[in-house]
């Protein structure tokens, strides 16, 4: 890795992490040999390629992974592909429990990284179904068509989160009122986290908020 190619948001990213720290450093450097742009989004290192999201790395309490995020239009030769819930459309992860893991991986992991910057190139798009039922406010829709990251960030969303927002953004009659909501909550959905969710990371009862933040001296 050089220093053109090092994000330093993602080196405090690395710092911090308690877990999965040996796992994310050995997926940054597979990841930056295929040059991609490392850049820091949704609260984890994401690598791009000419502007477009490519892969990001996560971690959850049972391992760790690789996100592709047009993974459904990958061929995905060694049948590694995962579909995180039956929900999630376009994205796909690869699953990791152990350093060692990743290295036997390593070849594999840059030959589907570089197939999904073709697909990149190529212009293909995941003809994504419908998730709900409910209408987009115009509000939110041109603040989508404005960010493109929050559209990708919103439709990352489980669709009860989808339609929590939906729902939230659609009551006010006024649009400026609508637009005002949208605006608030752009930080949070970009965050990965639904209306009720907790972000002061003090809430007893997570993913929801419990009010715990009010206690906060």
């Amino acid at each position: 890795m050089t220093s053109r190619t090092i994000n330093p948001k993602v080196d405090e990213f690395l710092s911090k992490a308690d877990k999965w720290r040996e796992e994310f450093e050995k997926l940054r450097h597979i990841v930056l040999d295929c040059e991609l742009t490392e850049e820091f989004k949704w609260m984890h290192p994401c690598y791009t390629f000419e502007k477009k999201n490519i892969v990001l790395i996560h971690g959850f309490k049972e391992y760790c992974a690789l996100l592709f995020h047009k993974g459904a239009l990958l061929q995905d030769t060694h049948g590694i592909l995962i579909q995180q819930t039956e929900n999630v459309q376009a994205a796909r992860q690869i699953r990791f429990t152990n350093v060692q893991e990743i290295v036997k991986m390593e070849t594999v992991l840059k030959a589907y990284i570089n197939e999904a910057v073709e697909v990149e190139k190529s212009g293909l798009e995941v003809k994504v179904k419908k998730t709900t039922e409910l209408k987009v406010p115009e509000e939110f829709q041109n603040k989508c068509d404005e960010m493109p990251d929050l559209k990708t960030a919103f439709e990352a969303l489980t669709p009860g989160r989808q339609k929590g927002y939906i729902r939230y953004f659609s009551e006010p009659k006024q649009s400026k009122t609508r637009d005002s909501r949208v605006e608030k909550y752009v930080q949070q959905i970009l965050n990965g986290k639904g209306l009720n969710d907790c972000t002061c990371g003090q809430s007893q009862k997570p993913p929801n908020c419990d009010g715990s933040h009010k206690h906060i001296t």
